[in-house]
């Protein structure tokens, strides 16, 4: 299943440098606005609504510096144990490095955060597979990786 999920990445990727599709406003627009709304979110220290910009699924997948997540509950989990208080999550802010079009329903977004905390500032990159379900854009994957 590694082994996939890594296929699956590097194809997405590829096709995104590839295939430089204009994305239409509206769609970049709700992309932009989904992306708010997960700094607005963990800002406020309200986890479960941060989540709600992911696909809540078994297929969901998170990697992150421990490995690969599966699952919706899984990921919401792990978010709650790294950052049990609102101290240690602190506050985000996003920067989109670039935002291309997979498919019609799919894009492909690499952006950097940066958390700023009394106890100590992250920062790092990430890219995310962003997926178009029933009418509502939603995170289905997400690789993020902090910066030494």
């Amino acid at each position: 299943m590694k082994k996939l999920t890594v296929v699956i990445l590097s194809l997405f990727i590829v096709i995104s440098c590839l295939g430089q599709d204009k994305m239409e406003k509206k769609d970049r627009t709700e992309i932009s606005s989904l992306l708010k709304k997960q700094v607005d979110a963990w800002n406020a220290g309200n986890l479960e609504k941060f989540m709600e910009t992911y696909w809540n699924s078994d297929s969901l997948v998170f990697v992150g510096g421990s490995g690969p997540t599966y699952g919706w509950q899984k990921t919401l989990e792990n978010y709650k144990k790294r950052y049990p208080t609102r101290a240690e999550m602190g506050e985000t802010h996003f920067k989109i490095l670039r935002m291309s079009k997979i498919d019609d329903k799919t894009v492909f977004v690499i952006g950097r955060y940066e958390l700023t905390r009394e106890m100590g500032n992250l920062a790092g990159h990430f890219t995310l597979i962003i997926q178009n379900i029933d009418g509502k854009w939603l995170i289905i994957s997400d690789h993020s990786s902090a910066e030494s």
